[in-house]
């Protein structure tokens, strides 16, 4: 979702130049080895992570990777700040929840900071929550609200897999 696009405000102010204290660089603070692992080069006289079209492409494949990992956007934010190590960790401890809401106390507290940050961004930016600051059982219910068909309705339907370019309001 391009709501996403927040995560660089929260990680660099959109600086490219931004360096953090454990060699994180760039507008979405890429670590050397994760920006290696998306494609990015990281050498002594070039650095792709300052890079903003190289590093939000990089970074747009590590949230979708992170989604498909999880399914959750708020969970795929903790793993993006802390590893997804830290977010099975914070499943574990919470009896297997999936639920940020119920596992963010088993988070590092940067992780659980993090995620809180990029939903209050998010309201600041567009006055309202949205997608990515809703748990994926709140997104379920959101859906299933929206959606009202009755059974009549329901055996004459089809489902279908999407895939490729669409809009998400659609």
């Amino acid at each position: 979702p391009v709501e996403m696009k927040y995560l660089a405000v929260i990680e660099s102010h959109l600086k490219s130049g931004k360096v953090s204290s454990d060699g994180a660089v760039g507008p979405w603070q890429f670590i050397p080895a994760t920006a290696r692992n998306y494609g990015l080069y990281v050498g002594r006289n070039r650095d792709e992570r300052t890079d903003y079209y190289k590093s939000t492409h990089a970074a747009a494949r590590m949230l979708t990777d992170l989604f498909a990992e999880f399914g959750d956007w708020l969970l795929v934010v903790a793993a993006y700040n802390g590893g997804s190590g830290n977010v099975y960790k914070a499943i574990r401890k919470s009896g297997g929840s999936k639920d940020f809401w119920v596992l963010q106390h088993y988070l590092p507290n940067e992780s659980m900071n993090h995620v809180k940050k990029f939903i209050a961004t998010h309201y600041i930016f567009e006055g309202e929550g949205g997608i990515t600051t809703l748990t994926k059982e709140e997104t379920k219910q959101l859906v299933s609200n929206a959606v009202k068909i009755n059974e009549e309705e329901m055996k004459k339907s089809e489902a279908y897999n999407i895939s490729g370019r669409f809009h998400s309001s659609v």
